[in-house]
């Protein structure tokens, strides 16, 4: 997580290009600790679906979508079911795209197969300069709202966080769970407007969202997506989906 109370700044060796990859295979349920890189990276996976977590928002990325993460964001990775994970490190003196904050970029065919020429071993610098220039042609931002709500640190209401989070379905009212953890609903819903600057309605109704969003990128039904999230009726999940996001469910992978 944090080493001396400060966040870890991870630096890939550079290349003889713009781009340095980095593979691996994450099984289902791991995450990467709290760091940042001081090159922009792109995070994509060819397999499964990645998840990425910044102080601006969650992130959801299957194969046809990437992360552009600027140097030096505070950032998560993990995974739900398991990912073939690509890291794409940028050395930002060398790149000729910045973006100043995380951007979702689509990834159609062309793009996801040059991504797989880039990691391959047997690519040459030569191969790998002509390869960057068409990619770094192709990066395609897609407009989203990111979804999620951030972790409460006063250790009380951090507990209720930990507690949904583990269960998003939990359907205990904000009293209940006040209870749970010796406190009064007064001031667990005092810590969460502070903390988070949403109410707890609010920050439940975003936990409930970010996590349905890897059960969809991974094609689960939307009627189970709903039961699992803590929705009573799949209209009522795709009612809440489509008032905080602007577009439904079915349309947020597909713009």
């Amino acid at each position: 997580m944090s080493r001396n109370g400060q966040t870890r700044v991870l630096a890939p060796p550079s290349g003889p290009t713009a781009m340095v990859f980095g593979l691996g295979t994450l099984p289902a349920g791991y995450w990467f600790d709290e760091h940042e890189h001081e090159q922009h990276q792109i995070a994509w996976a060819a397999q499964g679906v990645l998840t990425v977590e910044t102080p601006g928002g969650h992130w959801v990325l299957p194969p046809t979508r990437a992360l552009w993460i600027p140097g030096g964001t505070v950032h998560r990775t993990g995974t739900l079911e398991g990912a073939i994970m690509h890291g794409i490190f940028l050395t930002p003196d060398r790149s000729p795209v910045h973006y100043p904050d995380p951007v979702m970029l689509r990834v159609d065919r062309l793009l996801h197969e040059l991504f797989l020429h880039l990691t391959a071993t047997t690519t040459t610098d030569a191969q790998r300069e002509r390869t960057e220039a068409v990619v770094f042609d192709l990066l395609d931002p897609v407009e989203v709202i990111p979804i999620g709500a951030r972790t409460p640190e006063e250790p009380r209401t951090r507990r209720v966080a930990e507690l949904l989070r583990a269960d998003p379905a939990d359907q205990r009212t904000l009293a209940e769970l006040a209870d749970a953890v010796a406190t009064s609903p007064r001031t667990l819903a005092r810590g969460f407007l502070a903390e988070t600057g949403i109410t707890f309605g609010q920050w439940r109704t975003q936990l409930r969202l970010a996590a349905s969003l890897p059960l969809l990128a991974s094609g689960l039904p939307v009627a189970r997506i709903a039961a699992r999230v803590g929705y009573s009726t799949p209209s009522a999940y795709v009612a809440a989906f489509h008032r905080e996001v602007g577009v439904s469910p079915a349309r947020y992978f597909t713009r």
